[in-house]
C-alpha cells in the first residue's frame, strides 16, 4: 500500500525550516516574524544543541491506561492515507479496541511539511479534552483546509476549525505562535520516528512491533492473539 514517508536524515530539518519560516502568516502580520525568533531553537532541537524542554508536549492517549496491548499511531494531519485510514478502519477500531478497553491508544503526530504542523498546533490548543475532537475534524476536512491557496489561506481554514471548537482568534494566535512548543514537538517528533524506525504514515507500533498501514482484519489478526 502506498503510503508518504519521509527520511529523517534532513527531512525534518526542511520542515522545520519551512514551517517557522511560514509561522509569522499565520498572525496575518500582526506578530513579531517567527522564521527569525523560532528557526535559531528549531536548529538546536535538529542538531542537539542545547536542551529542549518536552514537558510541555502532553501524551495524545485514549483507552484504558492498564490495557495489555498498546498501540501507538505515527500519523501527519496532510497525509492523505491518514485520513483514509481515520475514514474507514479508525472508527471501527475504536469501537472493537478501545472503547472495550482492551487496548491503550497513543497517537503520535509527524510533520512532513508546515501545515501539518500548523495543524497540530491547532489541535493542541483545544487542550486533552478537546484534542481528538478536533483532530477528527482536521482528517474528516482535509481536501478543504489542507488545499489553500497558500499559507494565508491555510492559516484562516485552520483557524475556522479552531473557532468552530470554541477558540478565538486570539487563542489560536498565541498557539500558533508558541515558539517553546513548537520545538518541543518537532523533538519529541523526531525521537519517537527514530526510536520506532518509522519510515512512513501511517505506521503503528503494537506492544514494540512496528506495521505498515493496515486494513481491519489485519488489526484484527494481530491484536485478538495478543488478548487471549
Amino acid at each position: 500500500m502506498n503510503r508518504r514517508s519521509l527520511l529523517l536524515s534532513g527531512g525534518a530539518a526542511v520542515v522545520a525550516a519551512g514551517a517557522y519560516a511560514g509561522l509569522n502568516s499565520l498572525t496575518g502580520g500582526r506578530a513579531p516574524s517567527l522564521s527569525q525568533t523560532l528557526l535559531p531553537t528549531a536548529a538546536q532541537a535538529q542538531t542537539g544543541e542545547g536542551a529542549v524542554d518536552t514537558s510541555r508536549v502532553m501524551d495524545l492517549v485514549l483507552g484504558n491506561p492498564d490495557a495489555e496491548v498498546t498501540i501507538i499511531e505515527f500519523a501527519s494531519y496532510t497525509c492523505p492515507h491518514c485520513a483514509s485510514f481515520h475514514a474507514n478502519v479508525w472508527p471501527a477500531l475504536k469501537a472493537e479496541y478501545v472503547d472495550t478497553g482492551k487496548v491503550r491508544f497513543e497517537y503520535r503526530e509527524v510533520y512532513f511539511d508546515a501545515y501539518g504542523l500548523w495543524a497540530a498546533l491547532v489541535a493542541r490548543c483545544g487542550g486533552e479534552m478537546r484534542y481528538f475532537g478536533i483532530s477528527d475534524m482536521l482528517y474528516d476536512e482535509q481536501n478543504q483546509w489542507a488545499r489553500g491557496a497558500d499559507g494565508n489561506a491555510v492559516a484562516d481554514n485552520l483557524r475556522r476549525i479552531g473557532r468552530r471548537a470554541g477558540m478565538s482568534d486570539d487563542e489560536l494566535n498565541q498557539c500558533l505562535t508558541d515558539r517553546d512548543l513548537a520545538t518541543a514537538m518537532m523533538q519529541v517528533y523526531q525521537e519517537g520516528m527514530t526510536e520506532y524506525g518509522i519510515q512512513g504514515t501511517p505506521s503503528f507500533v503494537i506492544n514494540g512491533t512496528t506495521y505498515s498501514n493496515m486494513s481491519m482484519d489485519e488489526f484484527r489478526a494481530i491484536l485478538d492473539p495478543l488478548l487471549t
